[in-house]
């Protein structure tokens, strides 16, 4: 991969990583058309991407971030009422244990489907399916008006991880799936954006954890063929960069409901990439 490869992959990854329209079905696309090697077998390009990506969450949310932290050990304080009988927490804790419950699903399909998984990544038609399951999710979450809660449930993490979990799939959008079953759950659109980036925090530097041990493995010189440093600098660079322009820009898409012009891309590109494959 060469140093403008990268920075290409690194712009659709920065861009795509917050956009609902699916970063691994994009960067396959991306990669198909650049007649660029899988970025996912560059493992040191992978980590890189995917710590860029979570660093621009960290600045463009720092105040979200010190706020859950400087309640995280508060007692006594902002006592959130739960159904659940757990009456002991306060608002930054309940919010941490939401995060941790959204975690379950996506950390059970990691360590126990991953390799099924990556089999579906080489699949161009599997990223127009889920491309147009992507369309949908966002039209429905749209024209759908539910009541709208205050505060999001654990029930409610709980689903909203389970969808996290089903964007495993190339093509089916993670920021996508979360907001919008977040909004057909009847939650306001104001918290679901900043809890759908924070709660993916956890599983991509778990999954970052993860490559790192496999490139230990595999021996750091062969995690680095394919890519030069150069390239790798500046496809974290471009990740970062574009990944704060682009969470900020969502946040703001969301709050004003305008999550339809995705859906519209999406159902495009994904009937594009079928009728592509079907007469390719």
């Amino acid at each position: 991969m060469e140093w403008i490869e990268a920075l290409i992959m690194g712009i659709f990854q920065g861009l795509t990583e917050f956009l609902p329209v699916s970063s691994s079905g994009h960067l396959a696309l991306a990669g198909n058309l650049l007649g660029v090697e899988d970025p996912d077998k560059i493992l040191t390009f992978t980590i890189a991407v995917h710590v860029a990506t979570v660093m621009s969450t960290l600045v463009i949310l720092w105040k979200e971030v010190a706020w859950i932290f400087k309640g995280l050990f508060k007692t006594g304080k902002g006592i959130v009422p739960s159904p659940y009988g757990i009456r002991s927490l306060n608002e930054e804790q309940n919010y941490v244990l939401n995060i941790i419950i959204s975690m379950i699903p996506i950390g059970i399909v990691g360590l126990c489907f991953k390799d099924q998984i990556e089999q579906y990544f080489s699949s161009l038609m599997v990223v127009g399916v889920c491309l147009l399951v992507t369309a949908s999710l966002l039209g429905f979450s749209y024209f759908t008006k539910p009541r709208k809660k205050e505060h999001i449930s654990m029930f409610d993490a709980l689903i909203i991880g389970v969808a996290q979990a089903f964007a495993a799939l190339p093509g089916l959008s993670r920021s996508g799936s979360t907001i919008g079953t977040g909004l057909l759950l009847g939650n306001k659109k104001e918290k679901l954006a900043q809890f759908s980036f924070l709660m993916v925090i956890p599983p991509i530097l778990g999954e970052a954890l993860l490559d790192v041990k496999k490139m230990m493995e595999e021996g750091v010189a062969a995690a680095m063929s394919g890519i030069s440093t150069s390239a790798l600098i500046v496809g974290f660079l471009a990740a970062f960069i574009t990944g704060c322009f682009a969470c900020r820009w969502m946040i703001n898409l969301v709050k004003k409901g305008k999550l339809i012009y995705f859906a519209i891309y999406c159902a495009i590109v994904g009937l594009a990439t079928i009728i592509w494959q079907l007469f390719a």
